[in-house]
């Protein structure tokens, strides 16, 4: 007789690409369960997630879900399903490190404590900062206690909002304290020993990725005095361009032939 696998047997064969969806199906779900709605298809739920329906079905029976055929899966019981598997039904202790900007911000979220993590306190080496009052309840501590908060507040995930410069130092002391989740802003690469689990967000590379992209969809049409070619940048108006023989429109066409994503006219 066959026995179906446990929670934890069934975490150590889920992939590392369910696992990065999962957070996104429990977005939607919550969504659906603060509009009332009790159940929902596959389908439904893997365009409200980005993903198609077959690759939502394989992901969720990992957790041992399976819906039902012709109703779907139930909201609040998927909720909690998810949210286990992602290990959100427990409190988790969050130390942020660096009150500037960003620090301050991430500590006024109100988004984390109701999916469990709560901010357990934020450091900093300012002087002018420790002291100050950075949420409702939350006091700067000398980022110098950190071994002392750690323990105190049974901190389990680090997060660093340092410069650059700082960021490995915070990172290793964090890890002798014992926080073995480092969830990182800084700008840099993170060495860490085995059995610790770095996590990094770096805005700016996203900001480049997106540029990327914005490049290869647009064409830069300039004419010979340097003003933008008028019409825009559609296909259609360099088209209109090319067939009334207008040189800018034929030299740009040359060069989107040629595979350039910025052309200049002669």
């Amino acid at each position: 007789m066959s026995r179906r696998p446990t929670a934890a047997q069934r975490s150590q064969g889920i992939p590392e690409a369910t696992i990065a969806r999962l957070p996104v199906y429990l977005r939607v779900l919550y969504s659906c369960a603060e509009q009332g709605i009790a159940t929902v298809s596959s389908e439904e739920l893997a365009a409200a997630a980005g993903v198609n329906s077959a690759k939502l079905r394989k992901d969720l029976s990992h957790l041992g879900s399976y819906g039902t055929r012709g109703v779907g899966y139930d909201v609040d019981y998927l909720v909690y399903q998810v949210s286990r598997e992602l290990g959100l039904t427990q409190d988790w202790p969050v130390a942020i490190v660096g009150a500037g900007n960003l620090g301050r911000a991430l500590a006024n979220y109100g988004g984390f404590a109701s999916r469990g993590f709560r901010i357990a306190a934020v450091l900093d080496v300012d002087p002018d900062v420790i002291g100050t009052e950075v949420a409702d309840g939350l006091v700067v501590v000398s980022a110098e206690a950190t071994e002392e908060v750690v323990a105190r507040h049974g901190v389990s995930i680090g997060v660093i909002a340092t410069p650059a410069t700082a960021a490995q130092d915070v990172c290793d002391r964090l890890v002798a304290a014992g926080v073995t989740s480092i969830l990182s802003f800084a700008p840099v690469t993170l060495t860490v020993p085995a059995g610790v689990d770095v996590r990094k967000v770096e805005l700016s590379i996203e900001l480049q990725i997106l540029a990327f992209h914005a490049q290869r969809r647009s064409v830069v049409r300039v004419t010979p005095d340097g003003s933008p070619y008028p019409g825009g940048v559609g296909l259609s108006a360099l088209a209109a361009g090319v067939a009334a023989g207008e040189p800018a429109a034929t030299a740009l066409a040359s060069g989107v032939a040629a595979g350039e994503s910025a052309v200049t006219a002669p």
